[in-house]
This record gives structure tokens, C-alpha cells and sequence, in this order.
């Protein structure tokens, strides 16, 4: 039997701000997630999904439960998780190669072999013309892809992304996409995102985890029976996001008036 890449059992988070009622973000929460896997977060605002990015990351420790990953537990940070914000947080003092080659150069790689890495990785996402720009040369789009580049040099089996377009136009987030996609099946990493996007999640997911407003739990799993690409007038398509939308209805109302009693 296949071990999971990464193996969620029983977590929970509770917050704890000093003066404040105790803020619990997670609850009894457990999910397997394997090798080469797609599986996308999906849920109300404020309902941990980000949470367990972190703590699968090893940046958070659980209030309880464990997470495991290629069955160790993770207690901290390791270059085999990468995870990738919203924001793509380049150094913006540094060019697009140096950005990329950051976490080979903390690992004590060889500056020879380090750049050359990232050389590789930057036109494997379409970069190449741009190694010697600063980020804020760059589009959005291009610094993302930048930030993936960066992630993948450190060739890491679990790939973590929170909200990765959220802030890119229609059009961009779109090919962005298709390039995760890409990238995804080049790597054969596991990968992990959390969106607040019905369309985002149908699109490239193989499970889409449906959370409960806080605190999160798995509300539902649902596999995503679609060949890729995903076009959304296919009838299939508009099922999905029909169920999708009736199972995050209530946990979005919930989420509402909790955020209201605050």
C-alpha cells in the first residue's frame, strides 16, 4: 500500500491572543494526501485552510494531533516542503536568479551549480529572458512564477500554495493555471492549495477538501472525475460548481455571523 506524502491526523489549532477568548481555528481534522496528488482547499474565510498550510510547512505547531509527512513527523521547517504565498515575497534587492538560487545558497550549494539550478528552473517556467530583472521589473504573473521557480529549485515532494493567483486578473490567473498545472506533472510533487475560488478548484483539482466554517473541519471530499483540461461549458463542469456552491453556502452564512458577534 502506498504511504501518503503527507498524513493529517486528528489536528487541531486553537489561538490564544493575550486579553482575548481563545480562538479555535481547527478541530479533530484529518486528511491524507499522496504522492503526486492535487488537492485543493476549499472554504469559507477564517476557517483554518491557511492554518494547515503552515503547520504542514512545519512554521505552526498543532494544538493537537499530529502531521506526518512520508511518515515522519513534521516539527519543523524542511527544504521537501515548499510553500508559496500570495504575495510571491522576493528579495526585491535581488535579481530573479539570486531570488531563485536563495535556498540552494542557504542549503551551502555551490554558487556554479546553485545558479545553474535556478537558470533551469527560471526557463523551465518561462523566465529565461528575465534572470537578470529586479521583481519590480516584473508583471504579477511573472513574479508568481518566479516564486514557483524559487519553491521547485529546492525539488521538494509536498508543494504548498495559499491563495497563489488571488491577487492576478481573470485573464492572467487563467494561464497561471495552466502553468501549475504544467509544472505540477513535470515535478511530480504533491501539491496543496488553498483558494476561495468554486472555478479555481474544479479546474485543477484531483480532490477538492470542502472546510466547515471555523472551527475548520473536513466537511466533504470530493474527487474531481474531469479530464484536463477543464473547459467550463462542459455540462460536468457546471455540476461541480453547483455542489460546490450548496455545500459552502450554509458554512459561508456561518462565517458571516460569527464575523458579525465579533
Amino acid at each position: 500500500m502506498t504511504r501518503p506524502a503527507v498524513s493529517i491526523k486528528n489536528v487541531a489549532k486553537t489561538w490564544t491572543p493575550e486579553g482575548r477568548p481563545p480562538v479555535h481555528a481547527l478541530r479533530n481534522l484529518s486528511l491524507d494526501v499522496m504522492p503526486g496528488e492535487f488537492v485543493v482547499l476549499l472554504g469559507p474565510s477564517g476557517c483554518g485552510k491557511s492554518t494547515l498550510l503552515y503547520m504542514i510547512a512545519g512554521l505552526e505547531g498543532t494544538s493537537g494531533g499530529v502531521i506526518e509527512q512520508d511518515g515522519a513527523f513534521v516539527t519543523e521547517p524542511s527544504a521537501e516542503r515548499g510553500l508559496i504565498f500570495q504575495e510571491a515575497s522576493l528579495f526585491p534587492w535581488l535579481t530573479i536568479l539570486d531570488n531563485v538560487a536563495f535556498g540552494l545558497s542557504v542549503r551551502g550549494v555551490p554558487v556554479a551549480e546553485r545558479r545553474a539550478v535556478a537558470a533551469d528552473m527560471l526557463r523551465k517556467v518561462g523566465l529565461g529572458d528575465m534572470m537578470e530583472k529586479k521583481p519590480d521589473e516584473l508583471s504579477g504573473g511573472m513574479r508568481q512564477r518566479a516564486a514557483c521557480a524559487r519553491a521547485l529549485a529546492m525539488r521538494p515532494k509536498v508543494l504548498m500554495m495559499d491563495e497563489p493567483f488571488a491577487a492576478l486578473d481573470v485573464q492572467t490567473r487563467s494561464k497561471m493555471q495552466d502553468f501549475l498545472l504544467q509544472i505540477w506533472r513535470d515535478s511530480g510533487a504533491s501539491v496543496i492549495l488553498v483558494t476561495h475560488s468554486i472555478d479555481e478548484a474544479i479546474a485543477l483539482a484531483d480532490r477538492v477538501v470542502v472546510f466547515t466554517s471555523r472551527p475548520g473541519q473536513v466537511k466533504t471530499i470530493v474527487p474531481i472525475d474531469l479530464p484536463r483540461p477543464r473547459p467550463s461549458r462542459d455540462p460536468r463542469y457546471h455540476e461541480y460548481r453547483d455542489m460546490f456552491t450548496e455545500l459552502l453556502a450554509d458554512e459561508v452564512d456561518r462565517a458571516f455571523a460569527e464575523q458579525e458577534v465579533v
